[in-house]
């Protein structure tokens, strides 16, 4: 099994828990001692835990080996937060599980006791819904800017801001160097990382996100320095894009292919921004220009519930894109797909209450797809989860679970 994600996610302790015999590649000692001797890895009782394996790209295909060699599961545990530039060739199918951990959930968090789960909603009964939630907007505001990192989050005030800052600046300063990439301009590189926090829950074009990492500077940057800061971010688990939905049965045509925009945690585009909760609430103007529909508050709300999602849909073996019609006349902002291509829409909105215009495309996509849509829902903020007249539900997000 290989847990992967950012740092701080919390890998290296939920492997601790699992495993009899660990090997910690962060130590140089320990580190150059297994260099010279790569088969050490193996020795010990299992479960067996090569933490931060990435510093050895070939203790990858050690393990695979001795896989090979030995079947048996659950001997190994590997933990990495970035993917080595001189990665294995061989993949690990079929061998070692990979599973990707991201910060805490709603859900996680225990902030409400969850009343509705998606391992309903992807049965397709649209069974009634009930709960009550007691968050607010601030709360809501609160969460995305107190991260579900968790060592961090359990600080708060100028302590909590120096953890997110000092994160932000080993990734900046450390991390890309051990990721195999050297940066020329650290204050381009920072600039490119506002301007892609700005585009959070938006389909922006990199060309547009690159415009205003530039704005205000006599020379815009080349896809060529971009490119790459794009590439190592994701190597470092640091952006989490939503991919396009492309469903398995050819009822929709003329989708749109560009990825949603998230980092792994709402808190670390707050923190690039500089804002805080008052200031999300506020709505006060910061950041680069990158176009976007509604609030920055609500661009990290739905970044908060999509991470929450993610989390939930992976438990139940579902795959998670967005849905957005070239033309953009139709979006939904989540779709939760099955392994059989039914799926659960979801729809992100900061309000408390919902109209009929906030079902329009959840309506259109019932309509367009019939009975390959299990369920459609509204996640909102507000207080009440129930179900409308419709069949469309409407979860408060900490009410919602696994």
């Amino acid at each position: 099994m290989a847990l992967e994600g950012p740092k701080a996610v919390g890998k290296t302790e939920t492997a601790l828990r699992r495993a009899a015999t660990i090997h910690r590649l962060d130590d140089p000692g320990q580190l150059e001692i297994l260099r010279a001797a790569p088969d050490r890895l193996l020795t010990g009782d299992t479960p067996i835990l090569i933490d931060e394996w990435q510093r050895l790209p070939s203790s990858w295909d050690v393990v695979r080996r001795a896989v090979d060699a030995d079947p048996a599961p659950a001997r190994f545990v590997l933990t990495g937060s970035a993917t080595p530039s001189d990665a294995p060739t061989h993949s690990g199918a079929g061998r070692i599980v990979t599973i990707r951990m991201r910060p805490m959930s709603l859900a996680e968090r225990k902030l409400e006791q969850p009343t509705v789960r998606l391992a309903d909603l992807l049965t397709g009964r649209r069974q009634p819904i009930s709960g009550s939630s007691g968050l607010s907007l601030d709360d809501y505001a609160r969460e995305i800017v107190t991260s579900g990192f968790p060592a961090i989050r359990q600080l708060s005030g100028r302590v909590l801001r120096s953890q997110l800052d000092g994160y932000l600046d080993r990734i900046v300063e450390r991390d890309f160097i051990e990721a195999g990439h050297r940066i020329r301009n650290e204050r381009a590189l920072r600039r490119w990382l506002a301007a892609y926090a700005a585009a959070s829950s938006t389909t922006a074009s990199y060309e547009a996100i690159r415009d205003a990492a530039s704005a205000g500077q006599n020379d815009k940057p080349a896809k060529s320095t971009t490119g790459p800061y794009r590439a190592t971010l994701e190597q470092l688990w640091m952006i989490d894009e939503v991919p396009a939905w492309t469903p398995s049965r050819n009822r929709l045509r003329r989708l749109g292919a560009s990825p949603v925009h998230q980092l792994a945690d709402p808190a670390l585009a707050a923190r690039i921004l500089g804002v805080d909760g008052e200031a999300l609430l506020d709505n006060k103007p910061t950041g680069p220009p990158v176009p976007r529909d509604g609030t920055l508050l609500g661009a990290l709300f739905e970044s908060l519930v999509t991470l929450s999602a993610r989390t939930y849909a992976q438990a139940n073996e579902a795959r998670v894109s967005h849905l957005r019609t070239r033309g953009g006349e139709h979006e939904v902002d989540l779709i939760i797909e099955r392994g059989d291509g039914r799926v659960v829409a979801l729809e992100v909105k900061l309000a408390a209450t919902v109209g009929e215009e906030d079902t329009r495309h959840l309506r259109w996509l019932a309509n367009t797809i019939g009975d390959d849509l299990l369920d459609a829902a509204i996640i909102t903020t507000g207080t009440e989860a129930y179900r409308r007249s419709d069949g469309i539900a409407v979860i408060p997000a900490a009410l919602l679970t696994v």
